[in-house]
């Protein structure tokens, strides 16, 4: 199995949960802050254009609403499987950010979790930590 690094980040969506007050439920029409799910760039050609990226030197496989990823934080080894439930993160607004804990970095945005889902692997006052997606 395959892995791409980077950084991960939480945002909020639907219902009021934790730190979220109650949002959209994004680009599928599922998506709440209390489920294990997150948002991916290229969860479709319209997401894609906005997303963008290949921008950053990022090529990142097409997979659609509720397709599960397991995301590791390269910081803890801590992981969670997740379903798609939105579109983003804007990675090409953030090309070359990087986060990183002790020597262990990661650089672009290349997936955004729930709150549920990012504090089972990070604390969400980090909002940015150092990550591997499974790409399968």
């Amino acid at each position: 199995m395959a892995a791409i690094t980077g950084e991960m980040s939480w945002f909020c969506c639907g219902n009021s949960w934790g730190p979220c007050g109650t949002a959209g439920h994004g680009a599928c029409g599922t998506c709440n802050s209390g489920s294990y799910q997150h948002a991916w760039p290229n969860a479709s050609a319209a997401c894609l254009e906005i997303t963008r990226p290949d921008r950053c030197g990022i090529s990142l496989s097409r997979r659609g609403c509720g397709f599960r990823h397991y995301t590791t934080n390269r910081c803890n080894g801590k992981r969670i499987g997740t379903t798609i439930a939105d579109c983003g993160p804007q990675t090409d607004l953030w090309c070359g950010e990087r986060s990183c804990c002790g020597s262990v970095c990661g650089t672009n945005r290349i997936i955004d979790l729930t709150p549920a889902a990012y504090s089972q692997i990070a604390s969400l006052s980090s909002g940015l930590s150092p990550c591997s997606v499974d790409i399968v």
